[in-house]
């Protein structure tokens, strides 16, 4: 997995943002927009340190390219986004064909993750894919 900060667009990186805190207000920790191969992170909250394995991360949320795929046709539905649950924060993660961003946050309502997820979604799905080296 490769740290690429070239990954995204400004204008793309600066509405993700928006996207997000507009969502989830200042409980917004960080984001993370990545691609089956390369990673970015998009936003680190200034009292956070970067010292998180941002990669290992990354590979594990990848599933989620996997999880489009691998929930078709059950009788939930169509798999829409996740939400990992810590002792310091939360992870809310979706996909698209390409592309997926994930976002940590301090405390996390249901209502404000489907929220964050929706808009994410919506975001990703107008977004022509990048294309990942």
């Amino acid at each position: 997995m490769e740290a690429r900060p070239d990954l995204v667009d400004e204008e793309l990186a600066d509405r993700i943002e928006r996207t997000c805190r507009t969502a989830v207000g200042d409980s917004l920790r960080s984001i993370t927009y990545f691609t089956p191969e390369a990673f970015t992170q998009l936003y680190l909250r200034s009292d956070l340190k970067a010292d998180a394995d941002l990669a290992g991360f990354v590979e594990h949320e990848t599933d989620g390219f996997r999880a489009r795929t691998a929930y078709r046709g059950s009788e939930l539905g169509d798999y829409e986004y996740t939400i990992r649950a810590f002792e310091n924060g939360y992870v809310t993660r979706v996909t698209a064909a390409d592309a997926g961003v994930f976002v940590t946050t301090d405390g996390l309502t249901l209502d404000r993750s489907r929220e964050v997820a929706s808009a994410l979604r919506s975001l990703l799905s107008k977004t022509p894919q990048v294309e990942s080296e």
